[in-house]
């Protein structure tokens, strides 16, 4: 299990480079970074979809106090 700082930072990333994508005017670069943290998350929180792996951290991080 991911300790809660890094959980909490990927989060923080997930919801930064998500924002910063919508619209069509995002940047390949910028949506490979958003896949890549999307990636990362479902691997670390045994899911399969981001937004499974967001409730899952969120979850977590809850429990942790964070």
């Amino acid at each position: 299990m991911a300790h809660s700082t890094v959980l909490h930072e990927l989060v923080s990333r997930y919801e930064t480079l998500r924002t910063a994508t919508e619209g069509s005017s995002a940047s390949a670069e910028l949506k490979r970074r958003l896949e890549d943290t999307a990636y990362t998350l479902c691997v670390i929180t045994g899911t399969r979809h981001p937004d499974q792996a967001l409730a899952v951290a969120r979850a977590r991080l809850a429990a942790a106090g964070d």
